[in-house]
C-alpha cells in the first residue's frame, strides 16, 4: 500500500522517531482511486434519476386525458430524460478515454 496524504506521519521524539500510521485497509491510494470511487456513485445516482424522470414523464403522458399542455409537459420531460441519458453515456466514455490517455485505471477499478 502506498501512503497518501497524512496516512503515515513521522515526528521526531525523545527516543527516535514517533510514527503515526493511518487506517488499515485504506482503499484509496491515489487520486485516480478517489475519482473512481466517486464516479461509481455518481453514475448510480444519475441512473436512478433517469429512471425517476422517465417514470414521471410517462405518468404525465398517460394521465394527460386530452390536455395538450400536460401532454406537452410529458413529452418535454421524456425528451429531457433521454438527453440526460445520452449525456451520462457520453460522460462514461469520456472518463474511460481520459483514463486510457493518461494511464489511469479509473474505469477498470470501478466497473468490475
Amino acid at each position: 500500500m502506498t501512503p497518501i496524504l497524512a496516512q503515515n506521519l513521522k515526528f521526531p521524539g525523545p527516543n527516535g522517531q514517533i510514527s503515526l500510521k493511518g487506517p488499515d485497509n485504506f482503499l484509496f491510494t491515489n487520486i485516480a482511486g478517489i475519482i473512481g470511487g466517486a464516479i461509481k456513485f455518481i453514475f448510480i445516482f444519475a441512473g436512478i434519476g433517469l429512471l425517476a424522470m422517465l417514470v414521471f414523464a410517462g405518468y404525465d403522458f398517460l394521465t394527460s386525458a386530452g390536455d395538450a399542455k400536460k401532454l406537452e409537459t410529458g413529452k418535454q420531460r421524456m425528451t429531457n430524460a433521454l438527453i440526460g441519458f445520452v449525456l451520462i453515456f457520453a460522460a462514461y466514455w469520456v472518463v474511460q478515454i481520459a483514463g486510457k490517455i493518461f494511464g489511469l485505471s479509473i474505469i477498470d477499478t470501478v466497473f468490475k
